[in-house]
């Protein structure tokens, strides 16, 4: 699919051979505070998730692609539909990098594909993203493709012995 490939990366779907790549990112504990886990998750639960990652994103209400670079296939991070809602056209984004890749642009092309396929292929009205004020990176990235601060949760996320507030973003579709 075109929409989903840029000139440095692609996003595609969940493949049982990514078990190992899932299995890294989700235990490693430096990403929990965004994606809300608290615990390690086994290779066993990992298998089960990606045999369900063939749901329609209609019938699962979140879809999630991996970041894989064009030139070598590796993949190099996620990117998630949460909370879609057809009704309301509207949806929430996440993505997460592996740090060995980050700050070489990836996360901007991603999202900008992402982007560009809620708003055309999904028909959403708008998407929004909740980041934690300390988060700068994802702060910058957000601002720079134009969404919103709507909203301030304080002392939203309880993390390493302190609370933070997190940041309510929007984008609409114009």
């Amino acid at each position: 699919m075109q929409t989903l490939k840029g000139q440095h990366i692609s996003l595609r779907a969940l493949e049982p051979e990514d078990l190992s790549f899932l299995f890294s990112i989700e235990n490693n504990e430096a990403f929990w505070e965004i994606s809300h886990t608290q615990a390690p998750f086994s290779k066993y639960l990992l298998k089960q998730y990606l045999e369900n990652a063939h749901l329609d994103i209609y019938e699962a209400k979140q879809l999630r692609l991996v970041i894989q670079l064009n030139n070598t296939n590796q993949s190099i991070g996620t990117i998630d539909i949460f909370d879609f809602n057809p009704q309301h056209k509207r949806a929430g984004i996440g993505i997460l990098i592996d740090p060995l890749f980050q700050k070489n642009g990836h996360a901007s092309e991603a999202l900008d594909l992402l982007i560009k396929y809620c708003f055309s292929h999904l028909q959403l009205h708008q998407l929004y993203a909740n980041i934690t004020a300390d988060n700068l990176n994802s702060l910058t990235l957000f601002q720079k493709k134009h969404f919103s601060k709507i909203g301030l949760k304080k002392d939203w996320i309880f993390s390493q012995g302190k609370f933070k507030d997190e940041i309510l973003f929007q984008l609409i579709n114009e």
